[in-house]
């Protein structure tokens, strides 16, 4: 849930906030009383080596080919011909 914050709000504590920002936290930026916008912690993208990644897959089913296409054929429009 996000907290309401003034613009004022924004510009006097904006150190305090970003550490908000760093632990998650999400908030509506208001200008007299009216939302203007939303500050948002980024979601951070987590390195995994290729080490890591082949040893989470070892375990996978296997795909099979054909099977696959078979049903990303069924779903999928194949036509060709540009549409209207």
């Amino acid at each position: 849930m996000s907290r309401e914050i003034s613009q004022r709000e924004l510009r006097n504590n904006s150190g305090k906030i970003m550490l908000e920002l760093d632990e998650g936290k999400t908030f509506t930026v208001t200008r007299n009383g009216v939302p203007v916008g939303e500050l948002s912690p980024l979601r951070r993208h987590r390195f995994i080596s290729a080490e890591a990644a082949v040893e989470l897959f070892r375990t996978a089913p296997c795909v099979d080919y054909w099977d696959l296409r078979a049903d990303l054929d069924a779903v999928a429009d194949q036509d060709p011909s540009p549409r209207a």
